[in-house]
C-alpha cells in the first residue's frame, strides 16, 4: 500500500527486485497501492508498460483515509475504522479477482496497516482461490498473551497464506507472531542485483553470456597478440574446470593487433581451452560481441567487480596496470613469475604465482615443465582453488554475485512458492 515509491524506501527497492523477477519470467503482474501513490513515482521497474498498475482506494464517503499506528497489541480505534476497512476491501476483491498469488509486503505487520490488515482478511473471505505470500521485512515481534480483535490481525494466522522472512534465523520468531507451525513460513532472501549496478556495456554483455552463475568468473583485458598469451589463461581455466568440478567462464576483453590473425589465433585458444576441459560457449571474445574495436575501460571495472580470479600469462609488461585495476575490485591474482615487471608488483599485492614464458631485458625464457604442461597445471589449479576457498574475502564476493543474485533468488525461493 505505497503512497509513494522514493527510493529510500529499503522495501521500494525490494519490491522492485520482486517485480523485475516476475516480469523477465513471464509472469503477468499487477502491482496494487494506495490511490495517492503519484504516477510521478513511476520509475524504473514500476514504469514497466507490462505491469499493470491498481490503484486501492484511499477515500470515505469523499474524505481521505488517514492511517494511524496501531503498533500496540490493544488501545482504541479511531471513529470509522471499520467502514474505511470495508470500503478498502471491496476494491481488493475486485482488484483480485482474477488473481492466482497475492504478494503483501508488511501489510500483516506493520501498526501502521491494521486497517489494510482487516481488509485483507475480509477479502480473502470472498477469494478462497488466492494464495497470500505474507513477506515481513522487520525482526518479529512477541505475541502477546491475548490480543483482542481487530489488534489480534497481527498475530493470527490467515488462512491460505505462506509466511516469509528474508533469513532462516527470524523464521522461528515469525512463526510465534502469527501463531502458526514453521512449516507455513519461508525463506526468501532480500537480492543483490550487481548487474542494475554495472554500466549498460556489461548488462549487454550479461544478455549475450552468463556472467553471474559460474564458479569462478576470470576477466583478461588485453591486447589480441599472442605475446599475452590467451591460450595459457584458456588452458588454466579449463584445467580448473577439469581438476576440481567448478563452473569457470572466461571473459576475453580483447583489442585487435594488426600483427595477429585474429581467426586462426581465436581458433588456437578455444582449442586449448576445450582440449584442457572448458565447454565452447565458457570462452567469449568481448570483439565478437559487439565491442570488435575493445571493451570499454568503464566496462571492465565493471567486470573485475563480477570476477573473482585475474590470470596474467603475459610475456612482457612494462608495469601491468590491469592488475591493479583487478586487484582493486577483489580478485585473486595469478601473474606470470618470470617477469620482471609482473613479479615486482605481484609481491606487493601478494599474488599466487606460475611461470610461462617470457621475455626479460634483453633475453628470453622458455620454460621446461615437468612432468608435462598438463601435470603443472593440474597442480597450481587445485592449489589455487584451495587458496581461493580459504579466502573470506573471496568467498564472501562468490556468494554474494551467485547465492544473493536475483536469478538464484527467483529460482531457488520465490518462483517454487507461485507454482
Amino acid at each position: 500500500m505505497f503512497n509513494g515509491l522514493s527510493g529510500t524506501y529499503s522495501l521500494v527497492s525490494v519490491v522492485a527486485e520482486h517485480l523485475k523477477m516476475l516480469l523477465d519470467a513471464g509472469v503477468s503482474t499487477k502491482v496494487l497501492v494506495s490511490e495517492d501513490c503519484p504516477d510521478s513515482d513511476r520509475r524504473g521497474v514500476f514504469a514497466d508498460e507490462r505491469l499493470e498498475w491498481v490503484r486501492i482506494t484511499n477515500r470515505l464517503n469523499g474524505r481521505r483515509i488517514v492511517w494511524h499506528d496501531y503498533s500496540q497489541p490493544d488501545g482504541e480505534l479511531h471513529e470509522g475504522f471499520f467502514a474505511e476497512a470495508d470500503a478498502i476491501a471491496a476494491d481488493l476483491i475486485r482488484a483480485l479477482a482474477d488473481v492466482d498469488v497475492c504478494m503483501m509486503h508488511d501489510i500483516l505487520y506493520q501498526g501502521w496497516h491494521l486497517v489494510h490488515n482487516v481488509a485483507v482478511r475480509r477479502a480473502q473471505e470472498a477469494l478462497p482461490g488466492v494464495r497470500f505470500l505474507a513477506f515481513t521485512h522487520s525482526a518479529p515481534v512477541n505475541r502477546p498473551p491475548a490480543p483482542r480483535y481487530p489488534f489480534s490481525c497481527r498475530y493470527t494466522p490467515m488462512p491460505n497464506t505462506v509466511y516469509i522472512y528474508p533469513t532462516q534465523s527470524g523464521i522461528p520468531a515469525l512463526a510465534r507472531q502469527y501463531g502458526v507451525p514453521e512449516g507455513k513460513c519461508r525463506v526468501v532472501s532480500n537480492s543483490l542485483d550487481l548487474l542494475a549496478m554495472a554500466g549498460p556495456d556489461v548488462r549487454a554483455l550479461q544478455s549475450r553470456t552468463e556472467l553471474l552463475k559460474p564458479d569462478i568468473l576470470i576477466v583478461y583485458p588485453a591486447r589480441f597478440t599472442t605475446g599475452k598469451q590467451f591460450e595459457k589463461v584458456a588452458a588454466l581455466g579449463g584445467v580448473i574446470a577439469k581438476k576440481t568440478e567448478r563452473q569457470v567462464r572466461i571473459v576475453f576483453c580483447d583489442f585487435p593487433c594488426l600483427d595477429t590473425d585474429a581467426a586462426a589465433y581465436k581458433r588456437i585458444i578455444r582449442a586449448t581451452g576445450e582440449v584442457c576441459g572448458l565447454a565452447e560457449p565458457d570462452m567469449v571474445f568481448t570483439s565478437e560481441l559487439g565491442y570488435p574495436d575493445g571493451f570499454p575501460r568503464a566496462g571492465v571495472m565493471d567486470l573485475f567487480s563480477l570476477s573473482n580470479l585475474y590470470v596474467c600469462p603475459s610475456s612482457s609488461e612494462s608495469f601491468g596496470l590491469t592488475v591493479l585495476e583487478a586487484a582493486s575490485r577483489g580478485n585473486f591474482l595469478v601473474l606470470n613469475e618470470a617477469v620482471p615487471a609482473l613479479e615486482e608488483l605481484g609481491k606487493k599485492l601478494g599474488a599466487y604465482f606460475m611461470r610461462w614464458n617470457a621475455r626479460n631485458f634483453g633475453f628470453d625464457t622458455r620454460e621446461h615443465y615437468q612432468p608435462s604442461e598438463m601435470g603443472y597445471l593440474e597442480n597450481h589449479a587445485v592449489k589455487i582453488v584451495d587458496a581461493m576457498r580459504d579466502s573470506a574475502v573471496l568467498r564472501a564476493k562468490a556468494l554474494a554475485r551467485r547465492a544473493f543474485s536475483p536469478g538464484w533468488v527467483w529460482y531457488h525461493q520465490l518462483q517454487p512458492l507461485l507454482e
